[in-house]
């Protein structure tokens, strides 16, 4: 609110160039001291760049934009995973010369980033938003934050919300979880360590995808709504859970084990599969989420971005806790009610806007007949 969404997104993007660089010189307490200020430059860079999209976009533009960004961002997993699994292949140790050059080259991309970042314009400021529960002015951080707090407990929000913390479990169980727990089921094979870099590359290959789709496809989405494409994803992100539960150990998240699911052995494929469909899946859900935080509401985007990320954070870390106790099948179980529970709410939002436009169309009809 005080700086404005391009110096948030600066000051955020220079504290990931400060976490990649602290692994140059690697100590236990400054990694947890470099996480925990890259977790604050987190919250400034998520809330500034969904601020920022927000006012770089209308409502015939936001599903299309929020579709290239999504790419955008994704094409860091396949590319940043692709080199990891080159560079460390065949290596059971880290060597300082490898370790170097991979968090050299991060931090070069890192600094280049924070360059363009630098180069964008100052945004327009369209109106496009249909929620007119909460004003749009200039107002100080302390008032931001009171309409914060007043935005996430009004009706639609709270919904929403329900939908974030879906988010936010997803994301710990593919970016912590799954992946390890492939490396882990040693019944896959040899393979099996490789399978954790290739497992990121196919994330990353689903969300961008994902993100391309539904760049390209933003003008239907504007007209046919978002609730089909949070229902897809849905679908792929339950078709992959089903998969799991049959390819991966329950034991596997706790470590190396030689048990087996019902696929014995376990098949390679079909894990790398899912990795594909955990990643399309989410992107269905981002996707959406971004379009509609950046359209319904428009005049409260960094209010509203902040609360997205605030509660996603709050579910991410819940589920790296329980992760390190609960058993794979425990775990798809919790996706599994949060899945349902999240798509319902997201689509109730969905209709209840598009009822919304309807009743203002409705309206407008009206007044033009009696004029």
């Amino acid at each position: 609110s005080k700086i404005g969404p391009k110096i948030a997104m600066l000051l955020g993007a220079l504290t990931y160039c400060l976490f990649i660089l602290t692994f140059l010189w690697p100590q236990t307490w400054l990694l947890y001291v470099a996480s925990a200020v890259l977790g604050t430059g987190a919250a400034l860079i998520w809330t500034g760049q969904g601020m920022y999209l927000s006012k770089c976009s209308d409502e015939s533009t936001i599903s299309r934009n929020s579709g290239i960004f999504w790419a955008l961002l994704q094409m860091s997993m396949f590319f940043g995973n692709l080199l990891v699994f080159f560079l460390f292949q065949g290596k059971t140790h880290i060597d300082n010369d490898t370790r170097t050059l991979v968090f050299s080259i991060l931090a070069g991309v890192a600094i280049i980033g924070i360059v363009f970042l630098g180069a964008l314009r100052k945004p327009n400021q369209p109106s496009i938003t249909v929620d007119d529960e909460m004003p749009e002015h200039q107002q100080s951080p302390k008032q931001a934050f009171i309409n914060a707090v007043r935005l996430f407990m009004t009706k639609r929000m709270l919904q929403l919300s329900v939908t974030f913390i879906y988010t936010g479990l997803a994301l710990s169980f593919f970016s912590g979880v799954y992946g390890a727990s492939i490396g882990f089921t040693e019944a896959i094979g040899e393979s099996a360590k490789q399978l954790v870099g290739l497992n990121g590359v196919f994330l990353g290959v689903g969300e961008v995808l994902g993100g391309v789709i539904f760049g390209l496809l933003g003008k239907r989405t504007a007209k046919w709504g978002r609730d089909p494409i949070v229902i897809a994803g849905f679908i792929i992100h339950i078709s992959s859970f089903f998969l799991i539960l049959m390819n991966i150990p329950n034991a596997a998240p706790f470590g190396d084990t030689d048990d087996v699911a019902f696929f014995k052995p376990p098949i390679a494929a079909v894990a790398i599969l899912c990795s594909f469909l955990l990643g399309l899946g989410d992107a269905c859900f981002n996707t959406q989420i971004y379009s509609m935080l950046g359209g319904v509401f428009a005049k409260n985007s960094a209010e509203a971005f902040s609360i997205f990320k605030f509660t996603q954070s709050v579910a991410t870390a819940i589920s790296f806790v329980y992760s390190s106790h609960l058993g794979l099948r425990v775990q798809l179980g919790i996706l599994l009610v949060f899945g349902i529970l999240g798509t319902a709410c997201f689509c109730l939002v969905e209709w209840a806007v598009k009822r919304s436009r309807a009743v203002d169309v409705n309206e407008c009809e009206t007044v033009d007949t009696k004029k």
